[in-house]
């Protein structure tokens, strides 16, 4: 290749919601990536459905810029830590990390966990305090808690000589002096500014550009040795297949170039590339070769997966397995046996459910399946119930229907044999009227108390450490109990001895008699002492969970009894009655609410809670025998 390009990697890594997504966009739209006139979303790299719905990052995503003579790839990353092994997979592949840390909250769990992951392959990170503007932000002390961070994971001396940034992303402004900001008077009513392509009050995104081209070396010219490219991340194109992602860590790759992928176990097969792209701001540009240092995209290769290596035939080697940590979590995948199997749902066999989860292995290296006992039912195991969920909602949307049981922890086993379980950190910011309940409610989880502290403004910080299936089911809870007003946020911390029986949900459920649609006048009857799930003129089965008991044990109830007409008066001349609105459920909801012996079943229209066992007979017959 005639000029070598110079090529710098980065990666935006943060905590959920410290603003990653929107500084790429400052850099997208700083660097005339978007024409003037084209129409551009907030959080543009988040271009999956639930990515939009739900405002958090599930997907790494590419992109590039162009800064001077530099081109910039850049790496938009979860910030979730269900989402981990998304970020896991693409730290070998870039040379540099912007952290993220928001001025007012600083550093939170996923932040310690991001870190930590790029800390261990020897990058030298570049700090970004975000949302200088508000008026809690108190960055001093942040930057402090960051340094107090960094040698807790005992970072290197080049690590902790990291160079600190400031600004606010959604301006599109960064600046070396936080005071740089305060001659430009950016109050709470003007944030809603729209963003221009050269930033806000005469400052822009350029200092951040400065500080990546000043910190990082350009990847050194390793075009002439023997090709070697290690596949990070999997894509999927209707038209050319299966897709590779990675960057060349030395040679050069060519169209239609015979190569050989080294495997797990050693061995290594001849294939043959057909296109390969490079990334252009956010699209895929076909290109006829790539050099060493950027990221590309190659096809042609049908059974790529993440972590094989892409070689020279005449000299195979491989740069090892990407390791992903191990999951925490899982839940049967079944196929749906209730009476509305199938009316909503295209792909509804076993087959079918096999056929789905084993393509979602292929992308999605931090899930785990395995067949059970049973033909139609299948082991799923993730890292957490947010990773799952989105799994089984991206299912439904799909046209699937299944039914998944209640999420279980996963049990390892300890050098002596002992059994053990995964703990998380717990992190929650609650009004000081509140604290009594969390902390009591945490205790009865057994969760133990590792820092308090009053964060000012009538707030309190708690830092908790719980094992996961203590926390499951405890957020609707939280929000209760803190009536809308508390964050909590939590993390694997690893594996620790099991802690002993805890509370399950303490409510029993009130479960359909029989089919039929649902009647005003059955419900009025029956929302005394229970917590209506269903309403008028739903439909319901026999089995189905159609409310909350008050007490402890479940009760079977016929939501569908119409009123009888009598001498005295038509069926329907009641008098006007008030029904409580019925309590909905999200999926996770549904997935924290729902009991051993209950599913939940998830069709494309449809979220609703049952019974294993649908027959009251035959649930009679299961509590004889276990007794």
């Amino acid at each position: 290749m005639a000029d070598k390009q110079k090529i710098i990697n980065i990666a935006v890594i943060a905590h959920v919601d410290a603003g990653k997504s929107t500084l790429v966009d400052a850099l997208l739209a700083q660097s005339h990536v978007f024409r003037d006139n084209e129409q551009v979303v907030d959080c543009v790299m988040d271009s999956d459905a639930i990515e939009r719905e739900r405002g958090i990052t599930i997907y790494s995503k590419n992109c590039s810029i162009m800064y001077g003579d530099y081109k910039i790839n850049i790496v938009d990353t979860p910030g979730h830590a269900d989402f981990s092994s998304e970020v896991e997979r693409i730290m070998k592949t870039v040379d540099t990390v912007i952290l993220l840390v928001d001025s007012s909250e600083g550093p939170m769990p996923q932040t310690r966990f991001v870190l930590s992951k790029s800390l261990a392959q020897g990058i030298n990170p570049i700090l970004f305090i975000n949302k200088i503007d508000k008026k809690d932000a108190r960055i001093d002390e942040v930057v402090d808690e960051v340094y107090e961070l960094f040698m807790d994971l005992e970072a290197n001396d080049e690590q902790l000589d990291f160079p600190i940034l400031y600004g606010i992303a959604r301006q599109g402004i960064a600046v070396n002096d936080p005071k740089d900001v305060e001659s430009i008077s950016i109050g709470e009513g003007e944030q809603k500014i729209k963003k221009s392509p050269k930033g806000y009050g005469g400052l822009d995104i350029e200092p951040l550009l400065e500080c990546i081209v000043k910190h990082c070396d350009t990847y050194p010219d390793r075009d002439e040795e023997p090709l070697q490219m290690q596949v990070s991340t999997l894509a999927y194109d209707d038209y050319i297949g299966r897709l590779g992602i990675g960057r060349i860590t030395r040679g050069t790759i060519k169209e239609a170039q015979m190569v050989a992928v080294t495997k797990e176990d050693g061995s290594a097969d001849k294939c043959k590339i057909n296109q390969i792209f490079v990334y252009k701001g956010l699209s895929r540009v076909a290109v006829p070769e790539a050099g060493s240092g950027d990221i590309v995209v190659v096809s042609g290769i049908s059974d790529i997966s993440i972590g094989e290596t892409i070689c020279d035939p005449d000299s195979p080697e491989s740069l090892g397995e990407i390791s992903i940590e191990e999951p925490t979590l899982s839940m049967n995948f079944m196929v749906n046996s209730s009476p509305e199997a199938g009316k909503s749902g295209k792909y509804v066999t076993s087959r079918h459910i096999r056929e789905r989860l084993a393509k979602e292995l292929e992308v999605n290296v931090g899930l785990l399946v395995e067949d059970t006992e049973s033909t139609d039912s299948f082991k799923v195991s993730g890292r957490g119930e947010l990773h799952l969920s989105i799994l089984i909602e991206n299912m439904r949307r799909e046209g699937y229907e299944l039914a998944v049981s209640k999420p279980e922890v996963v049990i390892k086993r300890g050098e002596n044999g002992e059994k053990l379980e995964p703990i998380e950190e717990v992190v929650v910011s609650v009004p000081d009227e509140y604290t009594g309940p969390v902390i009591s409610k945490l205790n009865l989880r057994k969760g133990m108390m590792m820092e308090m502290m009053s964060e000012g403004n009538g707030y309190s910080k708690i830092v908790y450490t719980a094992p996961t299936r203590g926390l499951m089911g405890y957020r609707t809870e939280f929000i209760n109990d803190t009536h809308g007003e508390g964050t909590m946020v939590r993390r694997f911390a690893g594996f620790e001895p099991w802690k002993g029986d805890i509370p399950s949900r303490i409510n029993g459920v009130a479960v359909a008699q029989e089919a039929g649609s649902c009647t005003a006048y059955a419900i009025f009857t029956i929302q005394e002492r229970v917590q209506m799930f269903v309403g008028p003129q739903d439909h319901v089965y026999e089995g189905q969970i159609v409310g909350m008991n008050a007490r402890s044990e479940d009760m079977v109830v016929n939501p569908c009894r119409a009123k009888k007409a009598t001498n005295m008066r038509a069926a329907g001349s009641d008098d006007t009655i008030k029904l409580t609105p019925p309590r909905t459920f999200t999926l996770e909801e549904a997935l924290e609410f729902i009991d051993d012996d209950e599913l939940v079943e998830v069709t494309p229209d449809a979220i609703r809670l049952r019974k294993k066992l649908l027959t009251e007979l035959e649930r009679r017959k299961a509590a004889n025998k276990s007794k």
